[in-house]
């Protein structure tokens, strides 16, 4: 089969389109053909792989050649200790190698698809949406608070415009000015221009931000916020190569949330976790149209992933970046 693989650590020339053996699902996983696949920027960041990361990846080349994690696609054979799922069913969730034509992928990972989803739609979900979830859980979103996202026309912050507006907030959405009709068309009730108008200085109070960008001290986020509100830190700085910031906020990040011990309000970091019960929540919501995907471009073969995360990282993509598999012979 064909699969995108890195042998060594760099930018998107690193990676290879290349003919590999067909995974072969054990007794506890299911194995998928792909039909569409989505990247994210942890795929970048594992791609170059900073010092840090290379304690776990491999200090000299990476252990692991395979590259990506949202997938949709048909079950193609299923391990014989499961009983979820069968054949030719349409599925989508987080599958270890999702940019190939196969992968493989234990059963908790998996949903069935809606009908009503298309498979790119479907690629596009599991690491953005699963991290707007848990993200709005973090910040105790409640109906009717006013909630502020940070970055809300990019993957993830298109996923928590729609999530925390059917779970009744009022949200404000921060994004560029080209991006306001999007970022209105998926439910924001106001949104903030970033480059004409600075949200921590608007006097509006929020008692949810959900900060995916990191780009504002621990002080002016706190004079936005409710005496009781909560700031939930989602992002580091985006999808590029520029590990300075991205440390950098990180650390900031980390200090915020000690610095808040001291007060009313609190600052969350943490960490998106694969849960069962978070992929059908997106399922339903989807199902029942009260999420929609935003696609920003799809290619239309896994020979052009490096193209793809080379444009994720220019940090200017409307919603997901999907590729469409549909038989690389």
């Amino acid at each position: 089969m064909k699969a995108i693989i890195k042998c060594d650590y760099g930018s998107p020339d690193v990676l290879k389109f290349e003919d590999v053996e067909k995974p072969v699902p054990n007794d506890n996983q299911v194995l998928i053909k792909v039909r569409a696949a989505s990247v994210n920027p942890v795929d970048g960041h594992l791609m170059r792989a900073p010092f840090p990361l290379r304690l776990g990846t491999g200090l000299r080349k990476p252990r692991d050649t395979r590259i990506g994690n949202d997938a949709a696609g048909q079950v193609e054979a299923v391990g014989k200790n499961l009983t979820q799922f069968k054949p030719a069913d349409e599925v989508f969730g987080t599958a270890k190698g999702a940019l190939a034509e196969y992968a493989c992928a234990p059963e908790r990972a998996l949903v069935v698809k809606p009908a009503n989803v298309t498979f790119e739609q479907a690629a596009s979900v599991p690491v953005a949406g699963l991290t707007a979830v848990q993200g709005l859980r973090n910040g105790k979103i409640q109906p009717k608070q006013n909630v502020l996202i940070n970055g809300a026309s990019g993957g993830v912050g298109t996923f928590a415009v729609q999530i925390a507006k059917s779970l009744g907030g009022k949200v404000t959405g921060v994004c560029s000015t080209r991006n306001f009709d999007l970022v209105r068309s998926i439910g924001a009730d106001h949104v903030i221009g970033y480059s004409k108008e600075d949200f921590t200085k608007s006097g509006q109070r929020y008692d949810l931000i959900f900060d995916n960008v990191g780009n504002h001290s621990f002080s002016e986020r706190r004079g936005v916020l409710s005496p009781n509100g909560i700031c939930v830190l989602v992002g580091v700085g985006g999808a590029g190569p520029n590990y300075g910031q991205v440390f950098g906020r990180a650390a900031g990040g980390l200090m915020a949330t000690m610095l808040s011990t001291f007060v009313s309000q609190k600052f969350v970091m943490f960490i998106t976790k694969l849960k069962k019960e978070d992929l059908t929540t997106l399922r339903d919501l989807m199902q029942a149209g009260k999420v929609t995907p935003v696609i920003d471009r799809t290619y239309k073969s896994l020979s052009e992933v490096p193209d793809a995360i080379r444009y994720l990282e220019q940090g200017h993509a409307r919603g997901k970046v999907v590729i469409s598999v549909t038989g690389e012979q």
